[in-house]
């Protein structure tokens, strides 16, 4: 018994491996991008260096036929493009604490899709239906809906933190404070969620079985709601740094609730209510995103 799992180690760490070297390319290709184009606005190197990277990252996907190579570059891409903007001026204790955020979010959520990752056969389950309606056009929609669209949406929803990581604008005050407990909150929310989770798949006897408790008995998807709130935690810290920068910058946090809230949630309601019989009483009775108050997982 000992040697399948040696051998499933081995496949899974030469996985790993791949996808080291596809986003140690993909960050080469984007500080080449950055320093062709220094001395422009830091908002188009920071643009032109993430589309850099996308579609290096697309080549690799492209390269091992499997689109979930992207699904890291979410929460990778944030942080180098963060420190850049943060290392622009100097920045203080607002471009300090909205870093922090960044990395601390990227890290976490990094980690917990690999954890879950199974190697280079394991594709997620929405492009493998992609790939089953786009059939001989699955790469050119995969580039521009698997690849390109993400980045944009990652992208946007980094600008409302863009005054905030130089560090311009308004004295830290108390809205600082509120945005600061409003990303680390979210942080916190989107943590427990998937622990939670993953402790009771861990533990559960039946397959079918659907997690009613804790984070999960308030609403249908907990780590979502952090996710949409983290954004929204970094929109307040332009608002503090800047405020006119903040209504402009709103289409970033704005685009990334809609994509939760029309795509997202759907289709995942969609996939537990196919597998999980229980899941059609769960939609009825809870919602989606905002918790029910005075109810006890």
């Amino acid at each position: 018994m000992s040697a399948p799992a040696e051998g499933s180690g081995g496949a899974r760490g030469r996985a790993l491996g791949a996808l080291a070297l596809a986003y140690g390319v993909a960050l080469a290709a984007a500080l080449a991008v950055g320093w062709a184009l220094r001395g422009r606005h830091p908002l188009l190197v920071a643009a032109a260096a993430d589309l850099a990277a996308t579609l290096v990252v697309f080549g690799f996907s492209l390269g091992h036929d499997n689109s979930s190579v992207y699904d890291p570059y979410w929460s990778f891409a944030p942080i180098p493009i963060a420190i850049y903007w943060a290392s622009r001026e100097g920045g203080g204790l607002r471009s300090a604490l909205v870093l922090a955020a960044i990395c601390a979010w990227g890290a976490r959520l990094t980690a917990n899709q690999l954890g879950r990752w199974r190697g280079l056969e394991d594709e997620d389950f929405r492009y493998a239906a992609l790939r089953a309606r786009a059939g001989r056009w699955y790469w050119p929609v995969s580039l521009a809906g698997v690849h390109l669209m993400p980045s944009i949406w990652v992208f946007l929803g980094l600008l409302p933190a863009f005054p905030a990581l130089l560090g311009a604008g308004r004295p830290f005050g108390p809205l600082d404070g509120a945005a600061t407990a409003l990303t680390f909150g979210a942080i916190g929310v989107e943590t427990v969620a998937d622990l939670q989770l993953r402790r009771f798949v861990r533990a559960r006897r039946d397959p079918a079985a659907v997690l009613d408790e804790g984070l999960w008995a308030r609403c249908r998807h907990p780590n979502y709601l952090g996710e949409i709130l983290f954004w929204w935690g970094l929109w307040l810290s332009g608002l503090a740094a800047a405020p006119d920068w903040a209504l402009p910058s709103a289409i970033g946090p704005v685009a990334i609730t809609v994509l939760f809230v029309l795509v997202s949630v759907p289709w995942m309601d969609r996939r537990m209510a196919a597998r999980h019989p229980q899941w059609r009483a769960r939609v009825g009775a809870l919602p989606a995103l905002l918790p029910l108050p005075g109810r006890r997982g």
